[in-house]
């Protein structure tokens, strides 16, 4: 079977491919699919991230897999038709951690016809810009009382036998 995968990029100005592929490539080859239908090389690091419906961040799935023992997830042991079940799936694709590229990546057609000469973009709309927009990353006010908080509740640190840690 094959999939229309609907990728958006994060930016002001609607940048949007459909690409058709094979339900059994793993997400490095889509990793690349992605990277080059944009316009990069693929040289840069990178990451899938799973996602509800409310395009929530979820479990990372990494391009290498960093464990001692080389049984950690990662894209190169990961099957699109396992990541990406139902039409409707989503992921968020993070590509080169310096510049943050940042795309919506959604499940749009699950077509059971068969397709010849996948991976192919069937719709191109709009083109990246030069540069990644820049991200703004805001945390909860968790310690908006930071300032009133006691300092007889701390130990002295001085005190503190770290040779036990």
């Amino acid at each position: 079977m094959a999939y229309k995968i609907r990728i958006l990029l994060d930016v002001e100005k609607d940048v949007i491919r459909d690409i058709l592929v094979n339900e059994t490539i793993n997400l490095e080859d889509l990793h690349f699919i992605i990277a080059k239908s944009f316009g990069f090389q693929g040289l840069e690091m990178a990451s899938f991230y799973r996602t509800n419906e409310d395009w929530e961040q979820g479990e990372e799935i990494p391009l290498f897999d960093m464990s001692d023992d080389g049984t950690a997830l990662c894209m190169q042991n990961c099957l699109l038709k396992d990541v990406l079940k139902k039409e409707g799936d989503n992921l968020i694709y993070v590509y080169d951690f310096l510049s943050m590229w940042t795309f919506f990546v959604e499940l749009s057609k699950i077509m059971t016809t068969k397709e010849k000469d996948l991976p192919k973009i069937i719709l191109s709309i709009g083109n990246k810009p030069d540069k990644a927009p820049e991200k703004e990353f805001i945390a909860e006010d968790l310690f908006d009382d930071f300032d009133q908080l006691d300092d007889d509740n701390f130990e002295n640190l001085d005190e503190f036998d770290y040779d036990n840690y």
